[in-house]
């Protein structure tokens, strides 16, 4: 696969290779499993009913796709800009430099959320913890990480991926026995729930395409896995075996989790507000409300370090090829991008104080113009991999790891955004939350292109 011209870089611009492929690996498992499968998971399964498993694994193939892609090009450039690169070779430093800013953008403000969500859900349990001291103290402690370097990211990445892992294969566990009859005086609810209530169905495909808006999201991050890569100590055997494991776990996670949900509580019913907690109050299994909240905690704390990770190697990564300001890609005695990483919490720390100061006005405002980011992100990336594989068939290149059956597979992937893309069109909600994405992309590109232009004359 070709590549574009960069900023010649030397053994200090390079990043360094302390994350181990296990932490690689669950990282991207971890990337796939946050707060909105253990608390928002309901929300999919109320609108379509049972069929929402469909929903699931229409999302599911799409992010195999995706990552089948992202992993074909980063094991032949590993960079911290991942798919911002690709665009870039396979479509201009416009495309590349546009993708890499939004994706960006998306983190910073998503990692205020996530500071403030944890907090919030904490003081649910103990009333007592202020949400403000919490929120900062979060953002203080997983910069602290970021900046002690990779290799301690991806420790705290790796023990709360397992905690994630861990605490979904003991829910599937649970409501196996429960469904199988094997709880100590717990009546099992049978498998009636699949059928009951209008159906498998009961609101037709326009349920199962609604759904689909909302779960599509669920996956969203697992990108950051391509990012990561490239400080990894081996990154063309790490991204493989990553993508190779993690791809059809996350299916099983996923589908498993809501086939036990769908089972145990009825599509309709009100407790699936927080459905973990329902199937686990169904087998009675005590204290099952706080056990899932502390495990959304872990998972917000999860993904707001994993962001602040992405979002200062991707700043990083714009600066090396002069799409950001020089100083972002200095890095420390023990590489780390300090410049990057600060830039990139320094948003979040404005965003939650808003955020505090208004409480559900700033944030919301600020995801909805974001929210359609990975969709655009997914796009690009099953573009570029279209346009750089040809590249290097052409070229007669000999890839270590590629896309299944191409390009009929990418083309699918393709396939499966437009119908999303035309969903989300179609849905008031979802619409504007698209051309706001769209509207601040076409912002982004006009200025990054206006910049170079400059540049080119000085």
């Amino acid at each position: 696969m070709s590549s574009s011209p960069a900023a010649p870089a030397t053994a200090d611009s390079q990043l360094g290779h302390a994350l181990k492929s296990r932490q690689l690996v669950m990282m991207g498992l971890g990337s796939a499993i946050g707060a909105g499968l253990f608390l928002g998971s309901g929300v999919g399964v109320q609108t379509a009913g049972p069929a929402v498993l469909l929903s699931y694994l229409i999302a599911g193939v799409l992010v195999i796709i995706v990552m089948r892609a992202l992993g074909e090009m980063a094991a032949v450039r590993p960079t911290s800009g991942a798919f911002s690169v690709y665009a870039a070779d396979a479509m201009g430093p416009t495309a590349g430099a546009t993708l890499g800013w939004l994706w960006w953008v998306q983190l910073v403000i998503v990692i205020a959320a996530e500071s403030v969500g944890a907090a919030g859900l904490l003081a649910t349990i103990w009333p007592q913890l202020p949400v403000a001291a919490m929120s900062l103290v979060f953002m203080s402690v997983f910069t602290c990480v970021n900046l002690l370097g990779v290799k301690n990211f991806g420790e705290f990445e790796f023990w709360f991926a397992i905690l994630k892992v861990a605490a979904i294969l003991a829910f599937i566990v649970i409501g196996a026995l429960l469904l199988l009859g094997l709880l100590p005086e717990v009546a099992s609810p049978g498998f009636a729930n699949f059928t009951a209530h209008g159906g498998f169905a009961p609101k037709g495909w326009a349920g199962v395409g609604a759904a689909l808006l909302v779960v599509v999201f669920a996956f969203g991050g697992t990108e950051i896995v391509a990012v990561a890569a490239a400080e990894t100590q081996d990154p063309e055997r790490s991204i493989t075996r990553a993508i190779r494991t993690v791809a059809w776990r996350i299916l099983v996670f996923y589908i498993g989790s809501l086939a036990v949900i769908i089972a145990v509580v009825p599509w309709n019913s009100e407790s699936l507000k927080s459905p973990f907690a329902a199937v686990l109050e169904a087998a009675r299994i005590p204290g099952a409300a706080t056990a899932i909240t502390l495990v959304a905690v872990v998972a917000l704390l999860s993904a707001l370090n994993a962001n602040l990770y992405g979002a200062s190697r991707m700043i990083f990564s714009l600066a090396q090829r002069r799409e950001a300001p020089g100083f972002l890609a200095h890095l420390s005695s023990s590489r780390v991008p300090v410049a990057a990483v600060l830039a990139s919490v320094a948003f979040g720390f404005i965003a939650t104080a808003l955020e505090l100061l208004y409480p559900e006005k700033v944030l919301p405002a600020l995801l909805n113009v974001v929210g359609s980011t990975c969709l655009l992100v997914w796009t690009l990336s099953l573009v570029s991999q279209l346009i750089l594989r040809r590249r290097a068939d052409r070229a007669g290149t000999v890839l270590p790891f590629k896309m299944w059956a191409f390009p009929y597979v990418t083309w699918l992937g393709l396939g499966i955004l437009a119908m999303v893309f035309v969903l989300a069109l179609l849905t008031e909600g979802p619409r504007m939350q698209l051309l706001s994405t769209a509207a601040l992309t076409l912002c982004i590109a006009a200025i990054s292109e206006v910049a170079r232009r400059v540049r080119a004359r000085g």
